[in-house]
């Protein structure tokens, strides 16, 4: 498999992917509340196999163009026990010649075998959670890698063949500085990585982080510093070659991740794993959360189906509304009409939104920042 060569808005704009969730971690960083387990490693054999098992028993007549293996920490799995599940995916699905293959990893868990198993299973890009280069950022965050681990991972990565590397940053922890976050942004261009996500720190509840927070031993974020932060982060990865596509995500041209793109553009994917979600054929439906009963009712024939729902008309407007203008590219007017045309004019001229070739509404790099709000008001 080989990464694709043209720009992922015309690469396959339109075949499906598939996400595989993986929920296992070493610990649990204070700001997650992703479907992540730090204390279930005994968990580990029978969910591989009921999730091998639940891939196997579901062909589709379709061409997929990408997959996705996320969590938690996919690369803690044992080397075997994630070549096996790969193993399984490229056995069950038909897959375009250009597929993309994804892996999430943290940097501590990936050695020369993991990297090698990961190759071997036909993985071709790799999304790594560096979120920040900054010792003292990562410590507050909760985080279990110090910044030497990224270069070392890197490394393995490259000898085993595997050149298409993502970065996934944290920008705005209290405690960051002008200097710890462009410091932060220009490793991760030195690095020599073809992506990179960065992301406002969030306070979800019921995290580590939001308590510290309520017990005032720990700051929130503050919404100008992160605003600040986002526009240096355009300036410095724009000026390293990497365009940015994606309120959050920047790539070299034809880098970008075409499995994100399935969902800004409101393609389908199929789902695996406990409390992965999936949208196939007008059905959006989730797994059930826990590991254990997800590889029970495998094991026992059954789906392991946490609820389904079939969106009518006006939530899919919005949904493309809300994911769609995302994108640099924007969304086709006509997949989120009806629209108040006062309150697009008004947008427009204040310079947050505009049409772009092909009637299709963008936000503007001033309403990047905004992305929230201005899909609210359209909304």
């Amino acid at each position: 498999m080989t990464p694709p060569t043209a720009p992922a808005s015309v690469v396959a704009e339109r075949l499906p992917g598939i996400y595989v969730h993986v929920p296992f971690c070493l610990r649990r960083c204070d700001y997650c509340d992703f479907t992540t387990f730090a204390d279930r490693d005994e968990a580990i054999p029978a969910y591989v196999e009921a999730l091998t098992a639940h891939i196997r028993r579901t062909p589709q007549d379709a061409t997929f163009g990408s997959v996705f293996v996320g969590g938690g920490t996919p690369t803690y799995l044992p080397p075997d026990d994630l070549r096996q599940v790969l193993q399984a995916l490229g056995d069950t699905f038909e897959f375009a010649d250009d597929a993309e293959w994804t892996v999430e990893a943290n940097p501590e868990t990936v050695d020369a075998e993991m990297a090698a198993a990961l190759a071997g299973g036909g993985v071709n890009r790799i999304s790594l959670g560096a979120q920040s280069f900054d010792t003292r950022v990562l410590s507050t965050l909760g985080r279990w890698h110090d910044p030497d681990s990224v270069p070392r991972a890197i490394g393995h990565l490259r000898d085993a063949g595997i050149d298409r590397l993502s970065i996934d940053l944290i920008y705005g922890t209290p405690g960051e500085t002008d200097a710890s976050w462009a410091a932060t942004l220009d490793r991760a261009v030195e690095l020599g990585t073809s992506h990179v996500s960065a992301y406002a720190l969030t306070v979800e509840p019921n995290t580590p982080y939001a308590a510290r927070v309520r017990t005032d031993d720990a700051l929130a974020p503050d919404e100008d510093v992160q605003a600040a932060r986002m526009a240096v982060t355009d300036e410095r990865l724009g000026a390293a070659g990497m365009h940015r596509y994606e309120v959050s995500n920047w790539a070299r041209p034809g880098l970008e991740s075409r499995h994100n793109l399935t969902y800004w553009r409101g393609n389908d994917w199929l789902a695996f794993g406990s409390g992965a979600h999936g949208a196939w054929e007008g059905r959006r439906y989730w797994l059930v959360r826990d590991p254990d009963k997800y590889a029970r009712m495998v094991a026992e024939g059954h789906e392991p189906l946490g609820g389904q729902e079939h969106p009518d008309a006006e939530a899919r407007r919005l949904e493309r509304l809300m994911m769609g203008l995302r994108v640099t590219e924007g969304v086709p007017r006509e997949e989120v009409v009806p629209l108040d045309p006062g309150i697009v004019a008004r947008l427009m001229g204040r310079g947050l939104l505009t049409m772009k070739p092909g009637d299709r509404l963008a936000l503007t790099p001033a309403g990047m920042p905004l992305a929230g709000a201005v899909i609210r008001e359209l909304a």
